[in-house]
Order: C-alpha cells, then sequence, then structure tokens
C-alpha cells in the first residue's frame, strides 16, 4: 500500500464521513481519514490521508486557507444560514432599493475583506459546554455562540443579477462561509442565505486534481514523501533513526516540525529539546558549559 494523500471531489449530499467509507472500501484500505469536512450540502476539494504514516502527518496541516465559489441568495434567511434550513422570506421595507454590483463591491471591501469577527452558525460542529451546538439546537436548547476572528483574503464578485450573487472567497481555517452569506444579507439590510458552496482549493492542492470517489484508485494517492517535502527536512543515520524510533534523543540542531529522513523515506516528526531538558542526556553536554542542542521524535511516522 502506498501512504499519502487523496484529492476527492466530494459531490453534493453525502457528508464528508460517507466520502471516507466510500473511499475506504474502494481501497480496501480502514485508515483514512480527512483534512477538514465538507457540508452535506457542499461539494468540491476534500483532502484525505490514507494509510497510518499519513494520518500521523494530519496535524503539521491543521491551518490551512482555502478557496470556495459561493452562491448566495438575497431576499431570504435560514435557520442553518443554508439552503438546508427553514427558509423564510423577506419583505422589502418601504423605500429599499435593490443593491447593485458598486453597493456590493463596497459592501464587501468595508465589512469582509481582513481580519473580521464571525459568529459561527449555531447548527454548526462547533461545541459548546463539550457539545456541538448543532445537536443542542436539535434538542431544542439554546445556544449563544461567541464571535471569533476569522480572516478572509480575497472575496471576488463573479456574477450577480439580483437575487442571485456568486462569489469567490478565499479564507483561513475556521471561517464559515454561511455566515459571511448571512452576514452579507444583513448589511445589504435585506437578508440572504447560501444557495451553493463548492471548495476548489484547500493549502497548496487544487480540486482541478481532484478524483471522484467513485474513481478512486491507490495510483491516485500522492506518496507522503512529496507531501512532507517542503518541510524542513533533516537526514539521519542508521542508529540515529533506531534512536528517534525507541523514544532516545539525537543531538540534532532542528527547528519544530522538522521531518526526519532515512534512506529516502521520512520516518518522524522531530522536537527541538531546549537546554536542561528533562528529556536530555548527560551525555550529550559537551566539554564547555553549554550543552549540545538534542532533538527526540515527537511522532514516530
Amino acid at each position: 500500500m502506498r501512504h499519502g494523500f487523496l484529492l476527492i471531489d466530494k459531490p453534493v449530499g453525502p457528508t464528508s464521513h460517507d466520502t471516507v467509507a466510500q473511499v475506504r472500501r474502494a481501497l480496501s484500505e480502514p485508515k483514512i481519514g480527512h483534512l477538514g469536512t465538507l457540508d452535506p450540502a457542499a461539494s468540491g476539494l476534500l483532502v484525505l490521508a490514507v494509510g497510518s504514516k499519513a494520518l500521523k502527518a494530519i496535524e503539521l496541516f491543521g491551518d490551512l486557507s482555502k478557496e470556495y465559489d459561493a452562491g448566495i441568495h438575497f431576499g431570504a434567511v435560514s435557520t442553518t444560514y443554508d439552503r438546508e434550513g427553514v427558509i423564510e422570506e423577506i419583505t422589502p421595507k418601504p423605500g429599499w432599493t435593490e443593491p447593485d454590483i458598486a453597493d456590493l463591491q463596497r459592501v464587501i471591501a468595508g465589512k469582509f475583506i481582513g481580519k473580521i469577527a464571525q459568529i459561527p452558525p449555531v447548527y454548526s460542529a462547533v461545541k459548546v459546554g463539550g457539545e456541538r451546538a448543532y445537536r443542542k439546537m436539535r434538542q431544542g436548547r439554546e445556544v449563544n455562540l461567541p464571535a471569533r476572528e476569522v480572516k478572509i483574503g480575497a472575496c471576488d464578485i463573479l456574477s450577480y443579477a439580483y437575487p442571485e450573487l456568486s462569489l469567490r472567497i478565499a479564507c483561513g481555517s475556521g471561517t464559515y462561509i454561511r455566515s459571511l452569506a448571512h452576514d452579507l444579507g444583513t448589511a445589504v439590510r435585506f437578508g440572504a442565505y447560501l444557495s451553493s458552496l463548492r471548495r476548489t482549493r484547500v493549502g497548496v492542492w487544487s480540486l482541478e486534481h481532484a478524483v471522484v470517489p467513485e474513481k478512486v484508485a491507490w495510483a491516485h494517492v500522492i506518496p507522503l514523501k512529496e507531501i512532507l517535502s517542503p518541510f524542513e527536512s533533516v537526514e539521519v543515520t542508521a542508529d540515529e533513526a533506531e534512536d528517534l524510533c525507541h523514544g532516545r534523543p539525537i543531538s540534532r540542531a532542528v527547528k519544530p516540525d522538522a521531518i526526519a529522513w532515512f534512506e529516502g523515506l521520512p520516518i518522524a516528526i522531530l522536537l527541538p529539546l531546549k537546554d536542561g531538558s528533562p528529556n536530555q542526556s548527560s551525555a550529550t553536554a559537551d566539554s564547555g558549559s553549554r550543552q549540545a542542542q538534542q532533538a527526540r521524535a515527537r511522532k514516530v511516522l
């Protein structure tokens, strides 16, 4: 088998968990996870980690930027901020006029670019007191989610013919496009919800290189050594590789999350040990007062 990442073009309908299960069956490989979910109503790029070694490396990719093509419908609001919720049409107030494209561009530039405060949808997987917010809502319990800072790198209008707006959004991890759609509707004083969503990029990976779940094969898995090649690397000896695999430190100065390589393969994610660390061996002290810098395996791949 091949350990690595797999780019999947998830269709509308299945959950991310459903898609992972489908790929597990297709590859006869139980150890598969993902780098971030997509809602059932959304389609597009889902990055999967295939194999135990790839699963251990997921933690290195916890803060990836993303890009979406989003459809927004004005003139109504939704309990879930998308088309899956209960939708209520909005009656325009006297004197209200439809925003033109220049109005929308001004609102977007003024309120939805850069670091902004955003409240996640109450029907979301955000945890409140250890419970998922959507679960509490379905049980009829009150949910109050605090605003949090998210980053919107770009929010470009692709097309607009009221009441339909199409945006291309580049954002940081943790951004809810559903909330952005709802908040944009509030900003133009007529309500809006997310009518469609397609993720086109995650980190350096693009949807154009993804495969639909029905056609997945082992040949589509990007090898782990290719995935980890951009990280700082440290070539280790056979003795050092043995030490790392058994939890012993090695005398190397490294940066956090550097990758140890042996015989052309990544074998561990490294963690530097500071002078005086309880994990250091006194045998590594040099002839002066300064100890040699050390590293150990934070995770063996």
